[in-house]
């Protein structure tokens, strides 16, 4: 089999359009073809049959240990993003890569597979494993069967490398995420008969000013470790729905929002004090219709990574990246749910995070080939 490049191989993987509200069988068809090219066996562990599945694959000895190299293989939309060029075909200008997913975070998949050859020609004495997911762009749901069938069914790895663009950084803290869904049932009635409905629009707008007081105190109490930018718990409002018609008090209304929370705060302190604030509105609601309430779902929660100072891991990546210390992101990554069960995580890859998600997302050429060089290192660190 002829020897792919990593921009060969990101250039391919840039070609399928694996927006997480598609399939991304087509991308995974291809690495699986492609690890067989080279003896490399590897098992799908579906999120959605026929749909959406994960990929999982191990290189050298079938042991209890060894790395695992971690990336999605979704991507976010482009709708109604400006791009100068065609976002699926990757295209070089100034020494950069251009495409969706370019960073985020197909440049660190296709630095992995151009890396197989080098992992099947040395006598590893620690396995590599490659983990590709599907859907974490959507709340990191689709690595969640693929860890758990990792747990229950094969040989448990000692650690995980997501490969996230940190700039090459070592990541060894992130913070929480939650999705929450502020849902208020009011009471219809004609405009002109206030005294007779509920408005649930209103209601929800003093919801909403809960949520902004929340931030706020959040943002006073701020992070004593210092390590995060913004050095805070954040609470934001994404999405808001209600009402029918102008002339019509609102009997429905409904808000999206998000906590990216420090690594040690609970999100039962989040919900406790929304719902602690909806309880003291919900009498004067039910005392015109007792139908009338206000419910709070947690709708997603990707747990934080917390730092393992010290750990063989952090010592390892650190070591990889040549690098004298490690830093904190407030991003969420599928590292925090590898660490809850119980497999010690880290995140390290090239690109940077400000060109996710964007327009002419684009990777440094020289971002690869740092990456390149640290897939180098790991394979001299699992031959000794």
């Amino acid at each position: 089999m002829t020897d792919l490049t990593s921009a060969q191989l990101l250039e391919k993987l840039i070609s399928f359009d694996s927006t997480s509200r598609n399939s991304n069988l087509p991308l995974i068809d291809f690495v699986q073809e492609y690890l067989e090219g080279y003896g490399i066996k590897s098992r799908r562990v579906d999120y959605e049959k026929d749909n959406k599945t994960n990929l999982y694959a191990t290189i050298g000895p079938d042991i209890e240990g060894g790395i695992v190299l971690s990336g999605h293989t979704d991507v976010v939309p482009v709708d109604g993003q400006n791009w100068t060029s065609d976002p699926f075909t990757m295209v070089e200008r100034d020494d950069r890569l251009f495409g969706r997913g370019a960073c985020d975070m197909k440049g660190f998949i296709a630095v992995a597979l151009a890396a197989v050859p080098k992992f099947i020609e040395q006598d590893l004495k620690t396995p590599i494993h490659l983990a590709f997911s599907c859907d974490e762009e959507v709340g990191c749901m689709g690595v969640r069967p693929l860890i758990d069938h990792v747990i229950a069914e094969l040989p448990k790895p000692d650690a995980v490398i997501v490969g996230e663009p940190t700039s090459m950084k070592v990541v060894n803290g992130h913070k929480n995420a939650c999705r929450f869904k502020t849902t208020v049932t009011g009471h219809e009635a004609h405009s002109s008969c206030t005294h007779l409905g509920v408005s649930a629009i209103l209601t929800a707008g003093e919801m909403l000013s809960e949520v902004s007081r929340m931030a706020q105190d959040y943002r006073d109490r701020g992070d004593p470790s210092g390590r995060f930018d913004p050095p805070y718990t954040t609470v934001q409002v994404g999405m808001i729905e209600g009402g029918t018609a102008n002339n019509i008090i609102p009997g429905n209304c409904s808000f999206d929002w998000e906590a990216r929370m420090l690594p040690d705060h609970k999100v039962e302190e989040i919900t406790d004090r929304i719902d602690a604030f909806a309880k003291t509105l919900e009498p004067t609601m039910k005392a015109v219709s007792p139908d009338a309430g206000i419910t709070t779902s947690l709708e997603n929660a990707i747990p934080g990574l917390a730092p393992q100072e010290g750990s063989p891991l952090e010592v390892l990546a650190l070591n990889l990246a040549q690098a004298n210390g490690t830093t904190a992101v407030s991003y969420g990554t599928e590292a925090g749910l590898f660490q809850l069960a119980g497999i010690p995580a880290i995140v390290c890859g090239p690109g940077s995070i400000e060109q996710a998600h964007k327009a002419d997302e684009y990777v440094d050429i020289s971002q690869l080939q740092q990456c390149e060089v640290f897939m180098d290192r790991l394979v001299r660190h699992c031959v000794e």
